[in-house]
């Protein structure tokens, strides 16, 4: 005679709350609610670090912010009016799967693009401003991209305005090919105009901010301000050392670096840019 193998089996106690995950020591904390510090490692609540305008508590290392979140942080409030929000991207030249990855970025950010522009008030100050995006495809530079900048600067010398423009970006949209890189000479004849007629334009890098938005508009304003350990260059490290087959100076292409060799006028931490943003624009309003 065959025993059932249940016959030996110890049966359930629905008392009893045990499985796996109560052996280890580790606690069961779901994703969303820690984050890791890429600095100093500490383990931070998400809630508290976005209340610390997602500035490490700890060791100060500043974390990307979404562009809405960065407009709340600099606008005063309801002082921001968007322009161009309804212009999107579309597959310029049929770059495989680029429709895809369009559809995922709008997912992933909830934004059309990888920029907003708009005008608003930074301490009473009135100015144009423009914000990139890092969750939109890291910020890269397409088509849109340049014409709502430029469009902006354009409406900025009609109506003269300064700009504040914020930048994060992985540099030009490698999907759109040449159109992409035709946005920097777009961007920079805007950004001269503009300067031409007298306008003030103050630029904070963000980290990152490379290739062809380095390359053009992120670099021509007329002050320069970079958050803290902000990546700032062209070419990355890497490839650089592999052209030149030397070993970079430590620190090399950070914010702190860019300002010793005087490419950035002032390192500017999160909690303070508002203040200084509007001293600035206070400095150079023009007189009616």
């Amino acid at each position: 005679m065959k025993l059932p193998k249940s016959l030996f089996q110890k049966p359930e106690n629905p008392l009893e709350w045990f499985d796996s995950r109560s052996k280890s020591s580790m606690p069961d904390i779901p994703d969303q609610m820690c984050i890791s510090c890429s600095k100093c490692k500490a383990i931070l609540l998400t809630g508290d670090l976005n209340e610390n305008d997602r500035v490490c508590p700890k060791c100060g290392y500043h974390f990307r912010m979404n562009a809405r979140q960065r407009i709340g942080l600099i606008t005063d409030a309801d002082t921001f009016r968007e322009m161009d929000r309804d212009m999107r991207s579309s597959n310029l030249i049929g770059f495989p799967h680029y429709d895809k990855k369009l559809w995922h970025a709008r997912l992933e950010s909830g934004e059309n693009e990888a920029v907003i522009c708009g005008t608003a008030e930074i301490g009473g100050n009135a100015c144009c401003i423009f914000v990139m995006e890092p969750y939109f495809m890291m910020g890269s530079m397409g088509t849109v991209v340049g014409e709502k900048i430029t469009r902006l600067f354009e409406y900025a010398t009609e109506h003269s305005m300064p700009v504040v423009g914020f930048t994060v970006s992985g540099g030009a949209r490698m999907q759109e090919g040449i159109l992409s890189l035709m946005q920097m000479a777009k961007t920079s004849a805007a950004v001269k105009q503009h300067s031409d007629a007298g306008n003030l334009y103050t630029a904070v890098l963000t980290d990152p901010t490379t290739g062809g938005v380095t390359a053009s508009f992120a670099m021509e304003a007329d002050v320069i301000l970079a958050e803290p350990g902000a990546l700032i260059g062209f070419a990355g490290p890497r490839v650089i050392e592999q052209t030149m087959r030397q070993k970079l100076p430590p620190n090399f292409q950070r914010a702190e670096f860019l300002l010793e060799k005087g490419f950035v006028d002032e390192i500017v931490p999160r909690a303070q840019q508002k203040d200084y943003l509007s001293r600035l624009l206070s400095l150079h309003e023009k007189e009616a």
